[in-house]
């Protein structure tokens, strides 16, 4: 008998905001996240900005010598997910820490320190650091919080870029269903670095003028940074802690494109057969689903083939769903980008409302659904739907729902 899984804690650290609340409050407003680059010289490019992390006050949350040796990617995914760990009540109700695992996905990682070193070393500033060096490989982050929280369950990290975070909620999903763990923390963490902008850059799928996710006069996407970490545990292992429930995790569908290293499928081939996946992995109907977290990456061809995508699975209704696409806000945080818009899916079942897609103003023939322009809407949301698509055709698609105790699930079923 397959397992319930729900959600139970959620961390956030966004261009938008640093804590979930925060996160939240600045995505139904429609806070655009878009700055000047800092954290390195974007001189040289012919676009210099990004969704980039501010106001997070490390001296809070770390010593002055650990905050050092930390990449920023392994202090943000730190500072989520001590947020979701809290909010998850496992301070006041301990695990079983064999029992508990961490799978997350990842991005570039800790490559923003490594530049540093070997800049510095090439420009012969001193000697640099070693431990600049230390969060080279893309489990670190993965690590630090496993040795953190002493969590000696399952461990594993997933790299797909844009899908990462959401691969790893399925994986994480895979490993409670199989019996291996009661409790897992995952999504993700990313930060910027100069490598990945200069690679963006040079495909020419950088806006200068913002992110405009579905309308016509998009260019691509902006480079995002941050964490999203949620915490999902079995249903009766959270009942027993007495856990605070946000959301139901229903399941996930992933598959490939097969088709090119950078560019999607573009009638939407792929979009389909991954919603399609997740819906009946989830025993959902297209009928049941309230709303849908895009992809929506603004650059021209990604957009066209996620609407061809949606429109193959929801028919004449695809245009009655809202569409949210909330990296005209955050920016496209790669690594992390699935699990910090997981947290963003949840959030819109718990709280009925639906995050805008901004900046929206001119239509797109191609483009032609409901992709909630500017202003949030409010809505009883029961299903949702959030879509990951990488390079390589990496599709990844989540179902969260609204969470119905056992005892209402009994009723309704009586009904």
């Amino acid at each position: 008998m397959r397992k319930r899984v729900v959600v139970t804690g959620m961390g956030v650290v966004s261009a938008v905001g640093n804590s979930v609340p925060e996160f939240w409050n600045s995505l139904v407003e429609g806070k655009d996240g878009a700055k000047e680059i800092t954290v390195f010289d974007a001189s040289p490019y012919r676009t210099r900005i990004a969704c980039e992390v501010v106001g997070l006050d490390l001296g809070a949350h770390f010593w002055k010598k650990e905050a050092r040796r930390l990449s920023r990617c392994d202090q943000f995914g730190l500072v989520a997910f001590r947020e979701a760990w809290g909010t998850a009540r496992f301070d006041q109700n301990p695990v079983n820490k064999e029992r508990a695992g961490v799978v997350l996905g990842a991005g570039s990682g800790g490559i923003l320190s490594v530049e540093k070193y070997f800049r510095d070393f090439y420009q012969g500033k001193g000697r640099p650091s070693p431990s600049l060096l230390i969060s080279y490989s893309l489990a670190t982050t993965t690590d630090l919080i496993a040795i953190e929280s002493g969590l000696k369950g399952p461990r594993t990290t997933t790299a797909t870029v844009c899908s990462s975070s959401s691969a790893s909620i399925g994986v994480a999903y895979d490993l409670i269903q199989m019996g291996l763990a009661d409790a897992v923390v995952t999504g993700g963490s990313d930060s910027l670095c100069e490598v990945s902008y200069s690679g963006f850059s040079s495909l020419k799928l950088v806006d200068p003028e913002g992110c405009r996710p579905f309308d016509k006069r998009r260019q691509g996407l902006i480079i995002g940074e941050g964490a999203g970490i949620l915490i999902l545990e079995e249903l009766g292992h959270a009942l027993r802690r007495d856990a605070l429930i946000h959301a139901e995790f229903l399941g996930y569908g992933i598959c490939a494109d097969a088709y090119h290293l950078t560019a999607p499928e573009p009638n939407g081939e792929g979009v389909e057969r991954v919603i399609r996946g997740a819906l009946s992995h989830a025993g959902v109907s297209p009928e049941e689903v309230d709303t849908i977290n895009a992809h929506g990456t603004a650059t021209p061809f990604n957009d066209i083939a996620e609407t061809r995508g949606i429109k193959r699975v929801f028919g004449e209704r695809a245009k009655e769903v809202p569409i949210s696409g909330i990296k005209s806000m955050v920016g496209h945080c790669l690594g992390s980008a699935g699990g910090i818009e997981a947290v963003a899916t949840v959030l819109t079942i718990k709280n009925g409302v639906i995050p805008p897609t901004i900046h929206y103003e001119v239509p797109d023939p191609h483009c032609d659904l409901n992709y909630t322009p500017n202003r949030s809407m409010k809505k009883d949301v029961r299903v949702a739907i959030s879509n990951s698509f990488a390079f390589g055709g990496n599709n990844v698609c989540l179902v969260f729902g609204k969470y119905i105790s056992n005892a209402e699930c009994g009723v309704r079923n009586a009904e």
